[in-house]
């Protein structure tokens, strides 16, 4: 926590004084999560299984990190889930603010902070390229030459970031990750920007392709719900905190083969549960939870957030 934000330490462990054990969800948070009585949850097909890519089983059925969180998830809110398999996280925002989906998994950034609500991460993760073996950049300051071809998936948060990171060449948006690396293997482009997670274990399939040193941004995945759900952000957050102090995230990473991946750390600005008790709140307003993003979240430090406490 940056200095200026010490003064404040007091003032939330006074609004959050009344935080006990992680509670059930009450009628006003699980009305606004599934308004139609189940969970719609949106994942991203991927190659192979990440922190974000889910793959299809034997029986088709999507398998992966965000599956067992959503699955956690609609368990806790006592509902079923339903999953729609979306080819990219720019289809997945389409989909929420179509009203398709409830809820999904992706990283946040300020365009899609305009549209939707984000909870806190529960992974954390940077931006870079991948390069082919051919390649003499190095770095990810170097990609930035008119004579570089970058490419990445369309819509996707990297796709927006890299175009504005960016200031002497251009992004070229490609369909697909398949795309991409089959541009990389036949010469047609010279750094690709993703997630250094999802680009490790693409490496392979382009023969000593290798990932730049350094980052153009940090990012994180965090689930993102549509607006104006005060008291659905207000269960996401808690959930979300709860899963990684429980070791949930951490069970979810190891089933999906992921032992190496490193659980993001809980916000130390607000505790374990933001479930306040009842009892012990004599003003509603006293109850509610402010939160600030974690340093590194991708558009700074805006204005502190409150969130509303559920009405029981």
């Amino acid at each position: 926590m940056k200095p200026r934000h010490w003064w404040l330490v007091p003032v939330v462990l006074a609004l959050c004084a009344c935080s006990t054990a992680f509670n059930p969800p009450v009628s006003a948070e699980r009305n606004e999560l599934v308004p139609t009585g189940k969970l719609r949850f949106g994942v991203v097909a991927g190659v192979v299984r990440t922190e974000f890519f889910v793959v299809s089983n034997a029986d088709g059925e999507p398998e992966g990190v965000t599956v067992d969180l959503a699955r956690e998830l609609a368990r806790r809110l006592d509902v079923p889930v339903e999953f729609t398999v979306a080819s990219s996280s720019g289809e997945l925002t389409a989909l929420l603010l179509g009203g398709k989906l409830d809820a999904a998994i992706m990283l946040p950034d300020k365009w899609g902070g305009q549209r939707l609500d984000f909870g806190s991460y529960y992974f954390a993760d940077r931006d870079t390229y991948m390069v082919p073996a051919r390649s003499r950049l190095k770095t990810v300051d170097e990609v930035d030459n008119l004579r570089v071809r970058v490419i990445a998936v369309e819509g996707s948060t990297t796709d927006r970031t890299a175009a504005r990171r960016l200031k002497n060449t251009r992004v070229n948006p490609v369909d697909s990750i398949d795309e991409a690396l089959e541009m990389l293997r036949s010469g047609k482009a010279d750094a690709f920007a993703f997630t250094h997670a999802s680009l490790a274990p693409l490496v392979p399939r382009v023969p000593d392709s290798r990932i730049l040193d350094g980052s153009f941004e940090r990012v994180g995945l965090a689930f993102a719900i549509p607006k104006n759900r005060p008291n659905g952000l207000f269960y996401i957050v808690s959930f979300t905190e709860e899963a990684k102090g429980s070791g949930l995230v951490r069970r979810a990473f190891d089933n999906a083969g992921l032992q190496n991946s490193k659980v993001a750390a809980r916000n130390d600005q607000y505790p374990l549960s933001l479930q306040p008790k009842e009892s012990s709140c004599r003003h509603p307003w006293s109850c509610s939870v402010m939160w600030w993003p974690p340093e590194g979240f991708p558009w700074g430090h805006p204005p502190s957030w409150t969130i509303p406490r559920a009405k029981r």
